[in-house]
C-alpha cells in the first residue's frame, strides 16, 4: 500500500496523547491508594492532561489532510454500525472530551473527594473521569487497529497483532513522554514512569517482532494464474494495460526499492525500541530531562518510520494486475 503521511501522523500523534493520558491516570491511581506520593494537581495532572489533548488535536488536524472533501467529514461517523473507521471518528472526540474535563478539573482545582475507604484510599471525581477516559482510550486503540485488522484481503494487517501493536506502541510513547514530563514537574515519579515505559516498550518489541516474523512467512493466497484464471506455469505481464498512471498504480503500491524496505525496518527497530530504552535506563538516576526528552523524540521519529513500513508492507491483491508499471 502507498503510505499516506496524514494517516501516519494521525495514528502516531493520537497514540502519544492516548498513552500520556493513560500514564497520568496510572500515576493518580497509585497515588489514590497511597503507593505513590501525591502531586500538584495543576502543574502535573492539569498541564499533563492539556499536553495529551494537544497531541490528540494535532492528530485530528493531520487527519483532515487525508480527506478529499473535508467539509463532508461529519459523514464519516454515519456508518458506525458496520465501520471501524466511523467508530474511530466517534471515539476520538469522546477521548478528547474526557481528557479536557480531566485536565480542567485538576488545573482549576475543581476536583471533589467522593469518599475515603477504611484503609485510606481516596476516590475523587477526577479519578472517575480518569476511568472513563481510560475506557474511551482503549476503545479508540481498538477502533484504530481494527480499521486495518478487519481487512481479510490484506494478510499483513489481518491479525490480532495489529490491534495489540497499535495499543502498545502508542502507550509506550505516552509513558516515555510522561517520564520526561515528570522529570520536570514531578521528579519523584520519574523512576515510576521510566520503569513502566521500559516494560511497555519491551512488550511492544516482542509483539511487533512477532508481526514482522509472521508477515515474512506469509504466502500469497492469489497468484497471477488464479487472478486471470489461466493455469499455465509461466505467465508474464508485458504491460500494465494503460498508457499512464492511475489510482490503482498510485495508491496501492509504495514504489520503494527493496533495499529501502529492508533498511527502514531496522531503522525503526533501533529508533523505537533500542535507543529509547538505553536513554531512559541511563537517565533514571540523575533524572536528565534532556536525555529523557531525546528518548521521546527519537522514538517518535522511529514510530513514523514504523508506521510507514506498516502501510508499505501490505501487499494489495490488485497489484497482481499491475506488476509491470
Amino acid at each position: 500500500m502507498h503510505p499516506a503521511f496524514s494517516v501516519i501522523f494521525l495514528t502516531t500523534l493520537i497514540g502519544v496523547g492516548q498513552g500520556l493520558i493513560l500514564a497520568l491516570f496510572t500515576g493518580q491511581s497509585y497515588s489514590a491508594v497511597k503507593l505513590l506520593p501525591a502531586q500538584d494537581p495543576a502543574n502535573f495532572y492539569g498541564l499533563g492532561g492539556y499536553l495529551a489533548l494537544l497531541f490528540l488535536i494535532a492528530g485530528l488536524i493531520a487527519s483532515v489532510f487525508h480527506l478529499g472533501r473535508p467539509e463532508r467529514a461529519w459523514r464519516a461517523a454515519a456508518m458506525w454500525r458496520t465501520s471501524w473507521l466511523s467508530r474511530e471518528v466517534i471515539a476520538l472526540p469522546v477521548v478528547m472530551m474526557f481528557t479536557f474535563i480531566y485536565a480542567t478539573m485538576h488545573y482549576f482545582g475543581w476536583d471533589t473527594l467522593v469518599f475515603t475507604s477504611a484503609n485510606g484510599a481516596e476516590m475523587s471525581a477526577s479519578l472517575i473521569v480518569g476511568m472513563l477516559v481510560t475506557l474511551a482510550t482503549f476503545a479508540l486503540f481498538l477502533c484504530t487497529g481494527m480499521i486495518y485488522a478487519c481487512l481479510k484481503f490484506l494478510q499483513e494487517w489481518h491479525s490480532p497483532l495489529t490491534v495489540i501493536n497499535y495499543t502498545l506502541l502508542g502507550t509506550a510513547s505516552g509513558f516515555i513522554l510522561a517520564t520526561a514530563f515528570s522529570s520536570v514537574n514531578a521528579p519523584n515519579l520519574t523512576s515510576f514512569f521510566g520503569i513502566w515505559a521500559i516494560i511497555i516498550t519491551f512488550a511492544a518489541f516482542i509483539t511487533r517482532g512477532a508481526s514482522l516474523i509472521r508477515n515474512q512467512r506469509l504466502k500469497a493466497k492469489s497468484t497471477i494464474q488464479t487472478a486471470i484464471g489461466v493455469r499455465h506455469s509461466v505467465i508474464k505481464q508485458k504491460a500494465m494495460g494503460m498508457m499512464g498512471g492511475a489510482v490503482n498504480t498510485r495508491d496501492f503500491r509504495h514504489h520503494a526499492q527493496m533495499w529501502f524496505m529492508k533498511s527502514i525496518k531496522w531503522v525503526f527497530i533501533v529508533l523505537v525500541f533500542v535507543i529509547p530504552v538505553v536513554l531512559i535506563w541511563g537517565s533514571l538516576d540523575n533524572q536528565n530531562s534532556t536525555m529523557l526528552l531525546a528518548a521521546f523524540v527519537i522514538q517518535y521519529i522511529g514510530l513514523i518510520a514504523e508506521r510507514w513500513f506498516f502501510f508499505a508492507q501490505a501487499n494489495h491483491p490488485q497489484n497482481i494486475y499491475y506488476q509491470t508499471v
